[in-house]
């Protein structure tokens, strides 16, 4: 059988087909990587909660102010640095910023002030959009490798580090947070969370605002949920017949259903029988200096504002929504709970802080004796 000749201008022919059409291949993935640069920060947010963003704005804005003065004081080269918006949503702004930078920054953070677990997250926050910069192309990979390795305190050295800014009279803690919880006992939260009755005089009064203040508290003591949480809390997340409630936990992305008992139960079916809850929205009102309610719904903010008041009413200055939640953490390990249940319960995302509450409870001589 004869085979035909080719002939040396269809081979050249094709061979250019074929660079062309691998041309085109690259253009077009080309273009799919820049596509896929310029959406990395809004993929990255669009899996974030509200309140998760707003944390890392507030983090970015110290960042930019760092650079800010950094660059005003000739600390370090003079560059075009961004806001925290920049940071936050354009990969550009990130161009530039070195492990030495941010090093420097996790050091100005002590200097100003803050608190070594304010410094981690800070710290944590940046080196969060560093890599979503990395992945845009923006930081060259060695310099992101080196700043992963710029890493925050760890319980140990933040104890260390403190020790050493208050020998040299520098402040270890910014803002009015406190260092330490405000310690309840056990009859100074039963007065705040439970309501009068005959048998028990003492306690929050059974009137609309007293009854909103007994749902209050003992969501707070008997839940351990946080302010932000119980604010956002719906007449439509309780079920009455089963004795629940939903609860998102925005923090750490998670709706959980908790078991209503004991104090809460009674409170929450005070709230709902009397008729003050409202008929939809919001589970909390407001309510007026003497004592009327007002619209549904209570902020973060109002909620702090009267945990202070209650907690001054039974004599304990400075009572905040944490130290609630401290208690009722506290109270759990106490009873038996480990670490892992308290983990699951309280709407942590990681052991660190319910091993510390077992940590904090144990008996360092136990059995010994």
């Amino acid at each position: 059988m004869n085979e035909q000749p080719i002939i040396e201008g269809e081979i050249v022919e094709d061979r250019a087909l074929a660079v062309r059409d691998r041309d085109r291949a690259l253009t077009v993935g080309e273009v799919a990587n820049e596509y896929a640069r310029a959406a990395v920060f809004d993929d990255f947010l669009s899996g974030k909660a509200a309140n998760t963003i707003r944390r890392h704005h507030v983090d970015l804005t110290t960042f930019a102010d760092y650079l800010k003065e950094a660059t005003a004081t000739k600390k370090k080269p003079e560059g075009d640095f961004g806001s925290a918006d920049d940071f936050q949503h354009t990969p550009d702004a990130w161009q530039g910023i070195t492990w030495g930078l941010v090093e420097s920054f996790k050091r100005w953070l002590l200097g100003e002030g803050y608190a070594i677990g304010t410094v981690n997250l800070k710290l944590s926050t940046v080196r969060t959009y560093a890599e979503q910069a990395r992945k845009a192309g923006a930081i060259p990979q060695q310099e992101y490798a080196l700043i992963r390795l710029v890493k925050g305190y760890t319980h140990k050295e933040g104890r260390h580090v403190d020790e050493k800014r208050e020998a040299q009279g520098q402040p270890t803690r910014r803002g009015s947070k406190k260092a330490e919880a405000v310690k309840l006992s056990e009859k100074d939260a039963n007065k705040l969370k439970r309501l009068q009755t005959e048998k028990r005089p003492q306690g929050q009064p059974n009137t609309p605002q007293g009854r909103r203040d007994a749902l209050l508290m003992s969501l707070l003591l008997d839940l351990g949920l946080r302010v932000g949480e119980v604010a956002q809390l719906k007449v439509t997340d309780f079920d009455l017949k089963e004795k629940t409630v939903k609860v998102e936990r925005p923090k750490v992305d998670l709706i959980q259903t908790h078991a209503l008992g004991g104090d809460v139960w009674r409170a929450v079916k005070a709230w709902f029988d009397s008729g003050d809850a409202p008929a939809v929205g919001p589970l909390l009102r407001g309510s007026h200096k003497g004592g009327a309610l007002t619209d549904p719904g209570m902020s973060a903010r109002a909620i702090t504002g009267r945990v202070r008041v209650l907690g001054e009413a039974v004599g304990v200055e400075g009572l905040s929504a944490h130290d609630c939640r401290h208690y009722w953490a506290t109270a759990a390990v106490k009873d038996g709970v480990n670490a892992f249940r308290l983990q699951q319960a309280g709407g942590w995302a990681s052991m660190v802080m319910p091993q510390r509450y077992v940590e904090a409870s144990e008996i360092a001589n136990e059995g010994m004796l």
